[in-house]
C-alpha cells in the first residue's frame, strides 16, 4: 500500500511541474478573410500595467491542407502608447521540407511562432499588434486564424 502512495504522489508532482508554464496574459485570434487579401491587416490590442514583468510574445496560426506553400512571411508591427512603431518581417514555417505540416491538428493546424522572447514593455498603456501577410501573392489561401498571445513569466 505504501508503494502506491509513493507512486501517486510521484506522479502527482510530476504533473505538477509538467502544468506549470507562463500564464497566459493576453490571447486571443481573429478569422481570416479568405482569401487572405495582401493589403489586409488584423488588429489586437492589450493594456500593459506591470513593468516589472517579462513577456513572451508569440504569434498563432491556424493554417488548413490548402495552404499553398511551405512558408509564410508576416509583418507584424508593435504599436506603443504615444504612437512609437516597432516592426519585424516574422518567417513562418508551416510545413518541413516534405510537406509535412509543422503545427499541431488534423485538418487544421495550430502553430506558435515566438516573436519576443523576456520582453519588457517600457510605458504603459494600450499596445496594438498588428499583423499582415506579405507573401507575393495578392489572394493567400488556406490560413483560417491568426492570433496573438502574451505569456508572463514567472
Amino acid at each position: 500500500m505504501e508503494r502506491y502512495f509513493r507512486y501517486f504522489i510521484t506522479g502527482s508532482l510530476c504533473l505538477m511541474g509538467i502544468s506549470c508554464n507562463n500564464p497566459v496574459f493576453y490571447e486571443k485570434y481573429q478569422t481570416i478573410d479568405n482569401p487572405w487579401n495582401k493589403n489586409t491587416s488584423y488588429f489586437f490590442t492589450c493594456e500593459i500595467e506591470d513593468l516589472s514583468a517579462s513577456y513572451d510574445l508569440s504569434v498563432q496560426i491556424r493554417n488548413n491542407n490548402l495552404y499553398p506553400f511551405q512558408n509564410l512571411w508576416l509583418f507584424f508591427t508593435q504599436e506603443q502608447p504615444g504612437g512609437t512603431f516597432v516592426r519585424d518581417t516574422v518567417e513562418c514555417l508551416l510545413a518541413d521540407g516534405y510537406g509535412k505540416w509543422t503545427g499541431t491538428g488534423i485538418s487544421v493546424y495550430h502553430l506558435n511562432i515566438p516573436i519576443r522572447k523576456n520582453y519588457t514593455f517600457l510605458q504603459k498603456g494600450s499596445y496594438t499588434f498588428t499583423v499582415r501577410q506579405g507573401m507575393r501573392d495578392e489572394q493567400l489561401k488556406g490560413i483560417e486564424q491568426i492570433g496573438v498571445k502574451i505569456e508572463k513569466n514567472n
